[in-house]
């Protein structure tokens, strides 16, 4: 259930730049996983960076990862469980610890017919650990939404079919969200994107460096339909998976998926029965509740088309089959073992190279979280976010903001209008906190102890009916797109905002107990990732109201994107692994906003000194400790196949690509480590790119 909804949460999020990619924390090395913020804020030692995780023998100027990090990460074990580990994991498994203690509670005290929230959360939770009666019930709660799909037999009802997956855990080929129009975000609109592939990215379909894993992927659907008892499965296998690379084939690259204009594209409903005829748009919407809209936002418009065209000239015992896997798919881990299993060989172990699952009591937490996440949200902040550390927090956002002022007045690239419209946008700019304003009501949702499958199913579409709710009214800007329990932070464009959630807001990111400059280097340095991402390559498309808009000059356009285009061209010649490079356009605005959050927290810091010299820590400086505490938050681990997908997939640039990438283009990094002509980050001050 969790995944299903994390789909619908993905589409949401897809107008917003994110810190992270899911959840991944740090700790330190041997030491078990921090039960406080205490404990975990002296994982890094008096004044807030663990200075035994470094390598001294590495040249700063070499690789300032390395230096800063590499003893830690070298000695750093991803436990079984994880794709991944460093400074986002363990924060987000502190995260689930805390919630898991709470939903333990919640749920000592069980009831037949749950009505308070708290009520909810502990047989929602009860009803996922208890696998005796999920292993009793077998396949048997796949039955009625199978039974849909055995009775499609015309292109009508498959088009139907779809638009009920935003209630249910079926399969679409289109993302469908409710969210503010893009050049009216006073109003929501319904939005559609590309879908329908269960790899990761149009890449494992089409280039012979996943062959391999395309190869796995087909015997895993042959397995899915074989646990169902589908017909001909490994045949309808071999379908399903041809299917899907036709897909892939008229599928925008994610790169392409960025522009938010080139993604706005305004249709009437019947313009797009007349664009695509072959698919029956009225049933589709009318599957999802939406039969009078009258008007669509369709995001990658020619490939939107041609699924509609490749679903028209594919047959119906295909398109049957690629319903049925992907429903088991998306229902996996609420099904008995041997699907459980199944779907983890093949997403957890081919794919990211994880050894073992998730034990059930946190996959448990996990998916409680995803179904009620704002009402386990307010318990958690109550318990673990002090009014104390919001005041700190919003003090220096305070601080990063007012440095961004002065950099954008003194900008010497952007002409005077341009510089007008920034400031205006700047001033306009939102901060929200640790938690939203106001919470969600779940008093709708229905959970009924022993019926996992059920209860996760209702969440679905009640997150669905909300979202409805929402069309023909104001749009809310108090709402989040995440929890308060999670490990990121993002920005919003519609909103001209920036989120915190409180479960970020903590070592090493956070660091009541630091020095200064670790904490502007640290928290200073996300503030201002996420301030800059509303002037990244595509942030800065977007008004000071939210609206997409053309507010730059053309000249000054120009000379932006000259600039970003060499800060992709550095990133771009980065190789992870043999053959495999950073895509710079995937990540362009993550590095815009690495570069611009970094500088900015350095600048935060200097004006905090009011003039004062930086006290010398250890032998080290202000100014180094400000880059010592970014690049501690990026002290992670990969394991390869997990690094691979993430190149390809992910926005975001590999940890050590966030830390010396960004560097090597800011002239006080060389001053305060003696970087010298000839060491391997060194670039000439004419090579070095400042945007922000």
């Amino acid at each position: 259930m969790e995944r299903r909804v994390a789909l619908i949460r993905r589409a949401r999020l897809l107008a917003t730049a994110t810190l992270c990619l899911g959840s991944v924390q740090a700790m330190a090395q041997g030491a078990p996983l921090a039960a406080t913020a205490t404990a975990a804020a002296s994982a890094y030692g008096p004044w807030g960076f663990n200075l035994k995780g470094q390598d001294l023998s590495v040249v700063p100027g070499d690789n300032f990862f390395e230096r800063a990090n590499g003893t830690y990460v070298r000695d750093l074990v991803i436990p079984s469980d994880h794709s991944s580990w460093g400074a986002f994991n363990i924060l987000a498994e502190l995260s689930r610890d805390r919630t898991r203690a709470i939903l333990e509670e919640l749920a000592k005290t069980p009831s037949q017919e749950p009505t308070t929230i708290g009520q909810k959360l502990g047989a929602f939770y009860a009803t996922y650990l208890d696998a005796a009666t999920v292993e009793r019930k077998g396949a048997g709660p796949l039955a009625p939404d199978l039974d849909q799909i055995t009775k499609v037999v015309d292109r009508s009802q498959f088009a139907h079919l779809l638009g009920t997956a935003q209630r249910n855990f079926q399969s679409s080929l289109y993302g469908m969200v409710i969210a503010p129009d893009p050049k009216d975000p006073t109003v929501y609109s319904v939005q559609l994107a590309q879908s329908g592939l269960g790899l990761p990215d149009r890449d494992y379909y089409l280039k012979p460096e996943f062959a391999e894993k395309k190869a796995a992927y087909q015997s895993y659907v042959g397995q899915m339909l074989d646990l169902i008892g589908w017909p001909e499965s490994q045949l309808q296998a071999e379908a399903v998976v041809n299917f899907e690379t036709a897909i892939a084939r008229k599928s925008w690259t994610r790169a392409e998926s960025r522009d938010p204009d080139k993604t706005y594209n305004p249709m009437s409903v019947d313009d797009v029965v007349r664009a695509a005829p072959g698919f029956d748009w009225h049933a589709y919407l009318a599957g999802a509740d939406l039969g009078s809209t009258t008007n669509v936002v369709l995001g990658e418009k020619s490939a939107i088309i041609d699924e509609a065209a490749i679903a028209a000239g594919t047959d119906l015992a295909t398109l049957r089959a690629w319903l049925a896997f992907h429903l088991v798919d998306n229902a996996a881990a609420l099904l008995p073992k041997r699907f459980v299993d199944a779907h983890f060989a093949f997403a957890g172990k081919t794919l990211t190279g994880q050894p073992e699952n998730l034990p059930r009591e946190k996959l448990a937490a996990t998916a409680t979280s995803s179904a009620m996440g704002m009402a386990l949200g307010e318990i958690y902040v109550g318990k673990y976010f002090t009014p104390a550390d919001r005041a700190t927090v919003r003090s220096l956002t305070d601080d990063l903001k007012a440095v961004f002022r002065i950099r954008l007045a003194h900008n010497g690239w952007m002409s005077e209008p341009t510089k007008q419209e920034a400031l205006k946008k700047l001033d306009m700019f939102a901060v929200q906190i640790g938690y939203p304003n106001k919470w969600r009501d779940y008093s709708g949702l229905v959970v009924h102890p022993g019926d996992l499958y059920g209860n996760s199913e209702r969440s679905v579409g009640f997150e669905w009916s909300y979202w409805l709710g929402h069309l023909g009214k104001s749009v809310d800007r108090d709402e989040w797109d995440m929890t308060p329990q999670t490990v990121n932070a993002y920005n919003n464009p519609p909103f001209d905002e920036v989120v915190f959630p409180a479960a970020i807001l903590q070592p090493p990111f956070f660091n009541r107990a630091a020095d200064p400059a670790i904490n502007y280097g640290a928290i200073g340095g996300v503030i201002g990732h996420e301030m800059t991402h509303s002037f990244d390559d595509q942030g800065r498309k977007y008004d000071e109201t939210g609206k997409l808009r053309d507010w730059w000059t053309a000249e000054d356009a120009k000379r932006f994107d000259a600039r970003a285009a060499r800060l992709g061209a550095q990133f771009s010649a980065m190789e992870p692994f043999p053959g495999l490079h950073i895509n710079g356009q995937l990540t362009m605005g993550e590095n815009i906003a690495d570069l611009g959050g970094l500088t900015l927290g350095l600048d935060a810091y200097h004006a905090s000194l009011h003039g004062h010299p930086a006290p010398v820590i250890d032998g080290l400086s202000g100014d180094q400790r400000v880059f010592l505490g970014w690049a501690q938050v990026w002290r992670a681990k990969l394991r390869d196949d997990a690094a691979k997908q993430r190149l390809v997939s992910d926005p975001h640039s590999p940890p050590m690509a966030r830390v010396n990438g960004p560097m090597r283009n800011i002239d006080a990094w060389y001053a305060a480590w003696h970087v010298e002509p000839g060491e391997a980050m060194y670039l000439a001050p004419a090579d070095r790119v400042q945007i922000w």
